[in-house]
């Protein structure tokens, strides 16, 4: 069975997809922060030896049933992205959290771009330059979710 801890990860993941598919107005729509990626960074880099590479191409995968895309996509990028995180985690856990907020531009962007190269790799799909918007509200909503799940974390004694 899972944990008391275990729940509340999955819970908060669980959240995370549900306002990656949540809707928005039109004109903001493509400003949607990559939510899934922001809350699996976090927990990647507290608690890498729990959430890794398979909890993210699973969430990935989840993400590419919810979206209607073809499956694997959202799940490989997120793998890579992830693999990215896990094998670098002590080296940004030193960084404050401004400069973990451009390290999460770098990773949301990395993302956008597997995703946009798979994507083209199978359909006839066109780079626009909107497709990373959501690089720069990642990059703004970072210290506030980072700031709250720490807190979460702390509170139910996630370890």
């Amino acid at each position: 069975m899972f944990s008391h801890n275990g729940i509340i990860i999955i819970f908060s993941l669980l959240i995370a997809l549900m306002a990656s598919i949540m809707p928005m107005p039109l004109a903001f729509d493509a400003f949607r922060p990559d939510w899934v990626l922001i809350v699996l960074v976090y927990w990647c880099l507290a608690l890498p030896s729990k959430i890794n590479i398979i909890t993210a191409w699973l969430m990935g995968f989840l993400l590419d049933v919810l979206l209607g895309s073809t499956l694997g996509i959202h799940a490989a990028a997120m793998a890579l992205t992830m693999y990215i995180v896990v094998v670098n985690f002590q080296k940004i856990r030193n960084f404050s959290v401004w400069q973990q907020a451009l390290i999460i531009g770098v990773l949301a962007a990395l993302y956008h771009l597997i995703v946009f190269w798979l994507q083209r790799f199978l359909s006839d799909a066109v780079f626009l330059p909107s497709y990373l918007y959501p690089v720069i509200t990642s990059i703004i909503l970072w210290p506030w979710v980072f700031l709250l799940l720490r807190r979460v974390r702390r509170h139910f004694k996630i370890k």
